[in-house]
């Protein structure tokens, strides 16, 4: 379940006051939108985490050996072109931009849209509200996105000017030109 919070006129959030709010609330996941609201996220049941993990630790097994990028988990803060700070469940970088960035920079939400993502959609969150912010990262910038769907074994495939294709049962995901090499093997993931 995700509940936004409109705040504005009242508030207006900027990064300093949102990071104060993650860390005095650290039993919450939080996200901005583009409008400024406040998104608060629910935490994930047993299974997903379980899927989570294997889903980072597959992407940062492949990334440690092709050393093309850097690769994110799911507490990462990412500053969009477009002013919302997005937390995707998993995220890389192409080297060559994140080396762009200060080490300033670096420390805080990364200011930028991730080249490839991934959402692991849970039990509790509408997949409506997942598609909007997969839509969100192709308008900032996205090159590769994944919307994986454990709960009717989909798997919906993102890229820029492109309609999103859909997958049903699929065994495993081509990386294709941005992640060349990689391969994510969805049992564990999409599969039990």
């Amino acid at each position: 379940m995700v509940v936004t919070l409109d705040l504005r006129p009242t508030l207006e959030l900027n990064d300093e006051q949102f990071e104060q709010i993650c860390k005095q609330n650290p039993d919450l996941k939080f996200e901005r939108t583009a409008k400024g609201e406040l998104v608060v996220v629910a935490l994930t049941g047993g299974e997903t985490g379980r899927r989570n993990i294997k889903l980072s630790a597959r992407l940062e097994n492949w990334n440690e050996e092709a050393n093309l990028g850097v690769a994110f988990d799911s507490s990462t803060g990412f500053r969009l072109p477009n002013g919302a700070i997005r937390s995707p469940d998993a995220a890389w970088v192409k080297q060559e931009r994140w080396q762009a960035l200060t080490p300033e920079q670096r420390k805080k939400y990364v200011p930028l849209c991730p080249d490839f993502v991934v959402e692991l959609r849970s039990a509790s969150a509408e997949i409506e509200e997942v598609q909007a912010k997969m839509r969100e990262y192709l308008e900032n910038g996205l090159q590769l996105g994944w919307l994986l769907d454990p709960e009717t074994q989909t798997v919906e495939i993102y890229r820029p000017t492109q309609s999103v294709e859909v997958l049903h049962h699929s065994l495993q995901l081509s990386g294709e030109e941005v992640l060349p090499g990689f391969v994510l093997k969805l049992a564990g993931i999409l599969t039990d």
